[in-house]
């Protein structure tokens, strides 16, 4: 529901604001509000490194539900969207869509408001706001107005609706009609290509990092054989290691924590587990005799083709028990996410500064070729910070080119298009980031080559795709 929900916020915004933009400074302050898409980024990455490993704020009601500190990042996320709703109170309907419903003294005055604003940011208060007539834009379909009249309510209804989707749809297909055609064509290109390669990337990327994390620890992980160990008392943190033929008579194992600990084909028996937390642990072909375990999470899954025999469970803790508890790991995924997204921000800054002096085709072109370089060279990393540093180019050079998309596709759509024209191309683009996560998802366990290639050679494509775009700099809002 929520992601339903900003997507169909996301084009309103953009059409919206650009309705009261003068046009020499439309391009830079479409950009400065594109940088807000990148500081929620931020504090979303930041709000998860400080709050998501810290495990000891949670707390349970009853042994199947756990209050753990992800459902409070969950919490803090949501606050923006309320700040954002409280905003809109404060905000003024678009004098178009008052014109469209027969609202023309309110449409009037908003443009009076515009204008009064626009002078004394200028310096002269004093100019007058002279516009008298307005062009009314065509109105609803008057079958509405007619059923209204004559029908039940179910009928008018019906009507209603009916008249509504085929709008969107006659709105819909007006966006592939001269002489916007071609625009849309080329603009759906460049969206697929760069939200493929962007998303794709981006989400794969802590992966690379897991993957280079996780063989350094399989690396240093320590093998015990043939242990015999009875009437002794576990009492300590186990991590990182594998038992295997091994043989437990009359143990006890208390107030531990096991984290990547694998038991092999070895014996339990006349053994007690008490209060015990799991990560990443498995039993295999193992053999439980006469063993309790008592409020432990050690559930059913964590025992792979194990036998049990005259075993006993008490308050087996169900539901997400993972503890980020000195996880170093934990911490330094959450940490190159906020790098990442902070990377942004001269990105940001660079492209509203020059959005309208060097033209918006050349930073969208120049930025997709350039990342799609930064991104090919991804190929030679061979050490964590390596990485991280080119992911923090590759996000900084990208940005440009989703800021100047965003711009163009604004103008280049007539205000009657611009807000279906921009929903499609972002649905679009929503599509080719899950796309672009299965492909990259299914190939990073394999190699790290073909994702990288493949995210390059498309980011290019695109980019050169969209300097065959019309010059929008200095053209006036249809």
């Amino acid at each position: 529901i929520s992601p339903f929900r900003i997507g169909g916020a996301v084009p309103t915004v953009f059409s919206y604001f650009s309705e009261v933009l003068a046009r020499e400074k439309r391009g830079e302050h479409l950009s400065w509000l594109c940088m807000f898409w990148m500081i929620g980024g931020i504090y979303a990455s930041a709000m998860a490194w400080a709050i998501i490993p810290h495990y000891g704020w949670s707390f349970s009601m009853g042994s199947a539900y756990q209050f753990h500190s992800w459902r409070v990042f969950v919490i803090v996320c949501a606050l923006p969207c309320v700040s954002s709703v409280v905003a809109l109170t404060f905000m003024p309907e678009s004098p178009r869509f008052l014109l469209e419903v027969g609202k023309h003294d309110e449409a009037w005055m908003i443009l009076k408001q515009i204008h009064d604003t626009n002078m004394r940011a200028r310096g002269q208060p004093e100019k007058v706001f002279t516009v008298t007539r307005i062009k009314t834009p065509k109105q609803i379909d008057e079958l509405i107005e007619i059923e209204s009249d004559t029908g039940t309510w179910y009928r008018r209804c019906f009507v209603r609706i009916r008249t509504e989707l085929y709008g969107i749809w006659l709105t819909f297909m007006r966006c592939f009609n001269y002489p916007v055609k071609d625009n849309t064509i080329k603009l759906t290109a460049v969206w697929f290509t760069l939200s493929f390669g962007y998303y794709g990337l981006s989400v794969w990327f802590p992966d690379v990092i897991k993957h280079l994390q996780s063989d350094e620890y399989a690396s240093r992980v320590k093998h015990f054989r043939n242990e015999e160990v009875s009437h002794f008392v576990f009492n300590f943190t186990l991590e990182n290691q594998i038992h295997s033929n091994g043989e437990y008579i009359n143990d006890r194992f208390i107030m531990m924590k096991f984290k990547s600990v694998t038991f092999e084909d070895s014996l339990f028996k006349n053994c007690v587990f008490q209060d015990i937390t799991s990560l990443n642990t498995y039993f295999r072909n193992c053999t439980f005799m006469n063993t309790t375990f008592y409020n432990t999470d050690l559930e059913q899954y964590k025992f792979v083709d194990s036998k049990l025999i005259n075993c006993t469970f008490f308050h087996i803790r169900t539901g997400c028990q993972i503890s980020f508890d000195d996880d170093y790991s934990a911490y330094w995924i959450y940490f190159v996410n906020f790098l990442g997204t902070l990377a942004v921000l001269p990105g940001n800054i660079v492209s509203a500064l020059l959005m309208d002096r060097i033209g918006r085709l050349t930073m969208l072109g120049g930025s997709m070729v350039l990342s799609g370089i930064s991104c090919f060279f991804l190929w030679f990393g061979t050490s964590e910070s390596m990485m991280i540093g080119m992911l923090c180019l590759y996000n900084g050079l990208t940005i440009s080119a989703w800021n100047s998309l965003d711009v163009i596709t604004v103008e280049l759509y007539p205000t009657d298009r611009r807000a279906t024209g921009f929903g499609f191309l972002n649905a679009l683009c929503k599509a080719a980031a899950v796309l672009g996560n299965l492909i990259f998802g299914s190939l990073v366990g394999i190699t790290k080559a073909i994702p990288i290639l493949l995210a390059s050679t498309v980011l290019v494509c695109g980019g050169l795709v969209g300097l065959r775009l019309p010059d929008t700099r200095t053209q006036v809002l249809m």
